[in-house]
């Protein structure tokens, strides 16, 4: 995140930060979807969104970078990502590549490889 927000700063560019959240399922493997109602988990996932989304914006407003931020619902979070840039025009799609190390570090995470393979946006995977 910080990587991204310190890269926009020295281009002169701005940060969308954007966080996607599954949908609410009544049959689901997810342990939050079986607890929560369908209430509940929808604002679980906002509130959770909100403090990520919040973390973004801190740190561009102390970078100076103007900033937006989305939340968005969606099952597929890969296509989602490609989906919110096309559409807001982005120039480029930073992503984490999750920090892990040793041979698993190798490996990129499933949604950083899918956003990779399916955008048309350049993507910057920051490790």
């Amino acid at each position: 995140m910080l990587a991204g927000v310190d890269f926009a700063r020295e281009l002169g560019a701005e940060v969308v930060g954007l966080t996607v959240t599954p949908a609410f399922h009544v049959l689901s493997t997810d342990s939050e979807m079986l607890e929560d109602t369908p209430e509940q988990f929808t604002a679980n996932s906002a509130a959770r969104a909100g403090r990520i989304l919040a973390d973004v914006e801190n740190a561009a407003r102390e970078a100076g970078v103007p900033y937006r931020g989305k939340h968005v619902v969606d099952d597929d979070p890969y296509a989602a990502i490609v989906a919110t840039a096309q559409r807001l025009g982005c120039d480029l799609i930073t992503m984490a590549s999750h920090g892990r190390r040793g041979l698993k570090g190798l490996l990129l995470g499933s949604e950083t490889q899918k956003v990779l393979v399916h955008s048309t946006v350049p993507v910057l995977v920051h490790r």
